[in-house]
């Protein structure tokens, strides 16, 4: 059974940084990406940063050059460094993987497996 477990959310003033992680336990195959999405109150849940075999990356508008997406393929560890966080950053933050390996940021119904979400809240 494929279980994506997050960690690392929490709250911080705007200008602060968090490192989110997203551990996968009971995934066989070496192909397949990765990537974290967000859900605001009241929003439509959005894609973030996306990951490749190779790290290749690909990010949002709203979080380039703020946030770095990144995995440890010896730890089945996906990460999401967050820095210089907004207010408007605020938001439940899942991981989710994909079978198809070559998605890089694609839709949220492209992904087979949801981590349970960690609440990142950015006070200003």
């Amino acid at each position: 059974q494929v279980q994506l477990v997050e960690s690392g959310g929490g709250s911080v003033q705007a200008g602060g940084s968090l490192r989110l992680s997203c551990q996968v336990f009971g995934y066989a195959y070496s192909d397949y990406s990765m990537a974290w999405f967000r859900q605001a109150p009241g929003k439509e849940r959005e894609g973030v940063a996306g990951i490749i075999s190779g790290g290749v990356t690909r990010y949002a508008d709203s979080v380039k050059g703020r946030f770095t997406i990144s995995k440890d393929n010896a730890k089945n560890t996906l990460y999401l460094q967050m820095n210089s966080l907004k207010p408007e950053d605020t938001a439940m933050y899942y991981c989710a993987l994909t079978y198809r390996w070559y998605l890089l940021l694609g839709n949220e119904d492209e992904y087979n497996y949801w981590g349970q979400g960690t609440q990142v809240t950015v006070s200003s």
